[in-house]
């Protein structure tokens, strides 16, 4: 039996809540070490998660005992972390978006072949169940050729305009609804349906100040976008040119959540959730054929969880670091990876500066 891949975490948000008990939950891995910069936040994990803790980055790597790193951190460090695993010798699970700019992915792209080491991307949403059976309805013909994908993500995360300034203000820190959702958004386009041949988008910042964490009350600045609007055209594996329009807030206060629309010619699949609170559990998948009104589908079993959790992001995260370890075990590359993150994020860079020898 092959042995659980032994992995640190590195980042301690996302990391702590989601990575730390899918780790501990998936028979492929085991969680070993953490690393966080602030000697107080990592103590206290330390103490709570019973393992070892490291604030130099380079003894972690240097910790024969680590084989993987999943790095949670925020967007800005993150590439350089990465960077430096990489040359280390460590296989990586990297929360999205992966990197500030297209070409930084690409970078840890050619690395991570170079070096023989495979990288997983957290696009959860390729493991979510429902979304596994649309995947797989869509791939059957049943809809036949697709004429128009609609994609709404109206969420009320960022509403409050007192909810404190942090990174996520910044644009150039990775902040904003395209790191946010849009990475997510892009990755879903591209696995059901296929790559962007050309986008354009409308981006705005409806809320441009938030107070300041010290309790001052002062105002900072906000240059990341909170709303964004984007056409898009979708390229199927068939070379068929599909037109798609995505609609992304996070400051629509009773928004509709999450719902995508993918109308063919011959049916249409209707898949959503209006449950803020949980952007895993909640889903429903609607079916029709020609024009027969929408039904709901159930939920076929092969698709589903094992086990869930009240945080519904563990289940799929749990479910992306099971095809990891399976991936590190058997030397071959890892989907999502890098490859799905170039393509995820390209799409945000041409959202935010237009497309090159494109629609400006």
């Amino acid at each position: 039996m092959t042995s659980p891949l032994r992995v640190a975490i590195a980042g301690l948000g996302i990391g702590e809540k989601v990575h730390l008990p899918a780790l501990r939950a998936c028979a492929g891995t085991t969680p070993v070490a953490l690393w966080h910069p602030r000697p107080e936040r990592l103590d206290a994990a330390c103490r709570s998660a019973e393992l070892p803790g490291y604030g130099d980055f380079d003894a972690l790597l240097a910790d024969p005992a680590v084989e993987a790193l999943v790095i949670a951190t925020p967007p800005a460090p993150r590439f350089e972390l990465a960077e430096r695993a990489l040359h280390a010798g460590k296989h990586l699970l990297l929360e999205k978006p992966v990197a500030l700019c297209a070409e930084q992915v690409e970078e840890l792209q050619r690395l991570a072949l170079q070096r023989g080491l495979t990288v997983a991307v957290d696009f959860e949403y390729r493991a979510v169940p429902l979304f596994q059976q649309l995947a797989a309805l869509v791939a059957s013909g049943d809809l036949g050729e697709l004429l128009l994908v609609k994609f709404d993500w109206l969420m009320a995360s960022r509403a409050d305009p007192t909810r404190p300034w942090n990174w996520y203000s910044q644009a150039a820190a990775g902040g904003g609804v395209l790191g946010a959702l849009g990475t997510h958004a892009f990755d879903i386009l591209h696995w059901l349906v296929g790559p962007s041949r050309s986008l354009r988008a409308l981006l705005s910042t409806a809320i441009g100040a938030r107070p300041l964490e010290d309790g001052s009350g002062r105002l900072a600045g906000v240059d990341a976008e909170d709303i964004a609007l984007v056409q898009l055209e979708l390229e199927t594996a068939q070379g068929q040119v599909v037109p798609a329009q995505l609609n992304l807030a996070s400051v629509t206060r009773r928004g509709r959540g999450c719902w995508l629309e993918l109308y063919g010619r011959d049916g249409t699949a209707v898949l959503g959730s209006d449950n803020q609170a949980d952007y895993v559990h909640g889903f429903g998948l609607w079916h029709s054929r020609g024009g027969e009104p929408l039904r709901p589908l159930e939920a076929e079993a092969q698709w589903g969880f094992g086990r869930t959790w009240a945080d519904g992001r563990i289940a799929p995260v749990l479910r992306l670091h099971s095809w990891w370890s399976e991936a590190v075990r058997e030397g071959r590359p890892m989907v999502p990876g890098l490859g799905e993150a170039v393509s995820s994020q390209r799409c945000c860079d041409w959202a935010r500066h237009g497309q090159p020898g494109g629609i400006p």
